[in-house]
C-alpha cells in the first residue's frame, strides 16, 4: 500500500482520491523528488479490502499503520477524500506531520447524498475493453486519471473497488462534518480549490480563515482535478508552499 517513489530528504507523502490511485500521481512525482523522499499510498477500499466500518478514523488508523516506517514528520499532500484523511491525520497524529497540502475539499457536505453518482457509476459500461476506451468515455482529464486507478485484467479496464464501497465512504460525509478536526491543525497548510470544483461555496476560504497558517488559492478553469487541469498553476503554488516550509522561501 506504500510506495517509495524516490528522492531524499523529508518526506514527502501523497494521498490520492476517492476512486483514484497511487497511480494518480505519477506526473507529479519528478519535480518532487527535488523537494524531498516521495512516497505514494492506496488507500484501504482501493485494490484491497476496506475497513469493516469505513469511517474516516478507520482510513485514518489504516493509514497511520501502513506509514509507520516513515519516523520523520511528513509533508501530506492530498486531492480530495485524501486531503480529508490528511487533515484528519495530522489532527490525530499532529506529531508526525509538518505541513498539508489540501486539494478540492471540504469540511462539510452534510446533506448530501451520493445515491445518483453511484448509480451513474453502476452504469459505466465495465470492462473498457483498452485504454482508448477509457479515454474516450472520461475525456482528456478525468481519462487519465482512471486508466491510472483502473484494474487492467484480461478482458480490459474495470473499477479497482467495488461502487458499494465508495458510496459507503462518501455518504458519510452526508451526515457529519470535519470542522473540529481542521480547527485542532497547526501545521502550516496551503488550501488549493478548483474554480469548478465540488467544495460548497466559500468553505475552502473559511478553512483559511480559521488557520493563521494556512493559504488559500482558487485556481481558475480548474475542475475537481485541479493538480490535472491545471498542473503548471499547481506545481508553482505547491513549490512556493514547500519552499515556505522547508525555508527556501
Amino acid at each position: 500500500m506504500l510506495h517509495d517513489e524516490g528522492g531524499a530528504g523529508a518526506p514527502i507523502l501523497l494521498l490520492h482520491g476517492l476512486m483514484g490511485s497511487a497511480r494518480t500521481w505519477r506526473d507529479q512525482l519528478g519535480w518532487l523528488r527535488e523537494y524531498g523522499h516521495v512516497y505514494t499510498f492506496d488507500s484501504a477500499g482501493h485494490g484491497r479490502p476496506a475497513p469493516d466500518e469505513p469511517t474516516t478514523e478507520a482510513f485514518v488508523a489504516d493509514l497511520a499503520a501502513g506509514t509507520v516506517e516513515i519516523a520523520e514528520p511528513m509533508v501530506l499532500i492530498g486531492h480530495s477524500m485524501g486531503a480529508l484523511h490528511g487533515w484528519v491525520f495530522a489532527a490525530t497524529y499532529p506529531e508526525r506531520v509538518r505541513a498539508l497540502v489540501i486539494e478540492d475539499i471540504a469540511p462539510d457536505f452534510t446533506g448530501r447524498t451520493a445515491a445518483d453518482w453511484a448509480a451513474m457509476i453502476e452504469a459505466w459500461p465495465q470492462p473498457f475493453p483498452d485504454a482508448e476506451a477509457v479515454l474516450s468515455f472520461f475525456g482528456p482529464v478525468a481519462g487519465p486519471y482512471f486508466l491510472n486507478s483502473f484494474e487492467h485484467g484480461p478482458d480490459g479496464y474495470r473499477l479497482h473497488g467495488s461502487v458499494a464501497a465508495f458510496r459507503e465512504i462518501s455518504e458519510e460525509w452526508g451526515i457529519r462534518d470535519f470542522w473540529p478536526q481542521w480547527r485542532a491543525i497547526r501545521a502550516p497548510a496551503l488550501l488549493l480549490e478548483g474554480e469548478h470544483g465540488i467544495t460548497p461555496a466559500g468553505q475552502m476560504r473559511q478553512m483559511a480563515a480559521t488557520h493563521p497558517g494556512a493559504d488559500y488559492v482558487l485556481v481558475p478553469d480548474a475542475g475537481h482535478l485541479v493538480h490535472d487541469d491545471q498542473p503548471e498553476r499547481y506545481r508553482a503554488e505547491v513549490e512556493r508552499f514547500l519552499d515556505r516550509v522547508f525555508g527556501g522561501g
